[in-house]
């Protein structure tokens, strides 16, 4: 069931959404696996083509497993658009939610319950507050493997309209481990191997924060990056290259 309101109300409700659930804290990342790379990676046995990305952003199509198909790799928008939203172009698309408060949250408790998702990736971009300025870092696993954040999902069709569904997403965010707190206080979360899968069956809201935990940091490195990846449009291996030394 949709949700209809009008008017100054629905005005209202829009700034309320921006202000609660717009939190930027993981905005950019990173997917470069071949196909190839990605069956021996994951369990996923129905690929489409997907491209590599050096430098993915909120709005855009990306790679991600629905509990609902979780042997299949589909896309969605990342930047959520609830089922019962009046438009696909609402003033609020939540690219992230955090842990913990997403099974409390009106926006996000029902998705927790029957529309989790995890999205691929092999890096993510943080940024540093440093004497005025914003320094760009990657930050990824030691061994340099892919992994898989926990994600929300949902689908928006129009009413009274036989269009085709709209799937969007987002990623949750929890504390920041001791790698990247230096850099940035939140994190995405990142499922461990053997949590990956299981985040797509069936999960109980109360068992939710067995899975929303901030990854092991001696597992994780990061680098400074160019700020060529401030900019959406440099999507190219130059903007993952190390313009500093790594730490880990």
């Amino acid at each position: 069931m949709r949700i209809t309101v009008s008017g100054e109300r629905s005005v209202m409700l829009d700034k309320l959404f921006l202000k609660v659930y717009t939190e930027p804290m993981c905005a950019r990342y990173c997917f470069t696996l071949t196909v190839d790379d990605i069956k021996k990676r994951y369990w996923i046995s129905q690929l489409p083509s997907v491209p590599i990305r050096y430098n993915i952003p909120p709005g855009t199509q990306v790679p991600v497993v629905l509990n609902t198909s979780p042997d299949e790799l589909q896309f969605a928008n990342w930047g959520l658009v609830p089922s019962w939203s009046k438009t696909q172009k609402p003033s609020f698309k939540p690219i992230n939610a955090r842990a913990e408060t997403v099974t409390e949250k009106p926006m996000f408790k029902s998705l927790v319950r029957s529309k989790r998702c995890v999205l691929l990736a092999d890096s993510f971009f943080e940024w540093k507050k440093t004497n005025g300025k914003k320094i760009p870092y990657r930050i990824m696993m030691k061994d340099e493997q892919a992994f898989a954040f926990a994600g929300l999902w949902d689908s928006w069709t129009p009413e009274g309209r036989d269009e085709k569904e709209l799937k969007t997403c987002l990623i949750i965010t929890t504390e920041a481990n001791e790698l990247v707190a230096p850099i940035h206080d939140r994190m995405p979360v990142i499922l461990t191997r053997d949590k990956e899968r299981a985040w797509l069956e069936e999960v109980a809201p109360d068992d939710a924060w067995t899975f929303l935990r901030p990854y092991g940091a001696s597992l994780m490195k990061a680098y400074e990056v160019s700020p060529e990846v401030n900019s959406p449009k440099n999507d190219s291996p130059s903007v993952i290259r190390p313009v500093n030394k790594l730490f880990e």
